[in-house]
C-alpha cells in the first residue's frame, strides 16, 4: 500500500486560523485553501521539514514549534488505497513578519469561523481542523476522512503493575453518546492495559458495523506505535499490536488521535470503575 507522509501547520492568533491559497499552476481544477503543508526530504526529521516548508513556501520564520498530533487515514487512490500520515504541528511565528506567498500560494488570509467563511479548504485541511480545533461543523466532501463515529479507549492499572481495567466510550458525529463501558482484564501493566481498550474499541467498532472510525486514546505510546511513528519492543504488548493491526482492514477509513487525560474522562472513569467493581466485592 501506498503511503503519503506530509508535516503541516497550525498557526493562530486573535484574527484566526492561518490559511493559504493554493495556486492553481496550470490546471483547471478548483482553487482551495489549505494549512501550510509540505513534504519530508531525504534526511529531514519531520521538525526540520515543517520550519523549511513554511519558510519556502510563505516567508515566515517559525519561532516556536510543538508536535499536536499524529492523523492517519485510508483514502480511494484510483482502483487503490493511499495510506496517508500527517505531522502536525502548533506553531509560532516571528513578530512583525507577515507571510509573503512564493509560488504555491497566491494569498492567505486568518479565518475565524469556517463554517460562514467563503474559503474553500482541502480535504487535509478539513480533517486537520476538525479533529483538532473543532472548526468545521458543516462539510461534504467525497472522500471525507472525518470520522461519522468516534470512540474514546483507556487502559487503567493499580500498581503497574497490578489489578487493571479497559474502558471505552462511543459518539457520534454529534457527539452524543451511543454507548459506553468497562471491563476487568486481571493483573496487567498500564501499557497493556490501554493496548487491551483499544482492541476493544476496534472490537465494538466492528461489532455495530462502523466503516470509519476515530480512535481517541491519552496514552501516546500506543498512539504513535499505532500510527507508525514508534517502533514496538515491548514483547508483552507485541502479540496485541499484531492483533489490532489485523482487524483494521476491515475499515474504510480509520484514524488514531491521542489527547490529554482530561478529554478522556469518560473511559478513563469507566475503565477505573471496573476495577473498582472487582476490588469492591
Amino acid at each position: 500500500m501506498k503511503q503519503r507522509i506530509r508535516v503541516v501547520g497550525l498557526i493562530k492568533n486573535e484574527e484566526g486560523v492561518l490559511v493559504f491559497k493554493r495556486s492553481r499552476g496550470r490546471s483547471e481544477s478548483p482553487v482551495f485553501w489549505e494549512l501550510p503543508t509540505g513534504k519530508i526530504k531525504f534526511g529531514e526529521q519531520p521538525e526540520e521539514a515543517m520550519v523549511r516548508s513554511l519558510a519556502e513556501y510563505t516567508g515566515l520564520k517559525v519561532k516556536t514549534l510543538r508536535l499536536k498530533d499524529v492523523i492517519t487515514f485510508l483514502a480511494p487512490e484510483g482502483s487503490s488505497q493511499l495510506s496517508n500520515l500527517y505531522i502536525v504541528y502548533e506553531l509560532g511565528i516571528t513578530d512583525n513578519i507577515k507571510p509573503s506567498p512564493k509560488e504555491r500560494y497566491t494569498a492567505y488570509k486568518f479565518v475565524k469561523d469556517f463554517s460562514s467563511s467563503n474559503v474553500k479548504l482541502n480535504e487535509t485541511s478539513l480533517s486537520v481542523l476538525e479533529i483538532e480545533e473543532g472548526k468545521i461543523t458543516d462539510r461534504v466532501s467525497p472522500r471525507d476522512t472525518a470520522n461519522a463515529v468516534t470512540i474514546n479507549v483507556d487502559g487503567a492499572s493499580r500498581g503497574n503493575p497490578g489489578p487493571s481495567g479497559i474502558g471505552y466510550c462511543i459518539h457520534d458525529e454529534a457527539g452524543n453518546i451511543i454507548e459506553k463501558g468497562g471491563e476487568f482484564i486481571g493483573f496487567a501493566t498500564s501499557r497493556v492495559a490501554e493496548y487491551h481498550a483499544m482492541r476493544k474499541g476496534i472490537e465494538r467498532a466492528t461489532e455495530l458495523g462502523y466503516k470509519s472510525v476515530r480512535f481517541i486514546s491519552d496514552s501516546l505510546m500506543v498512539v504513535n506505535q499505532l500510527n507508525g511513528i514508534f517502533n514496538i519492543k515491548n514483547q508483552d504488548t507485541t502479540p496485541i499490536y499484531h492483533d489490532i493491526e489485523s482487524k483494521l482492514d476491515q475499515f474504510e477509513a480509520v484514524s488514531f488521535t491521542h489527547v490529554p487525560r482530561s478529554e478522556n474522562t469518560i473511559a478513563d472513569h469507566e475503565a477505573n470503575e471496573a476495577i473498582d467493581k472487582i476490588l469492591r466485592k
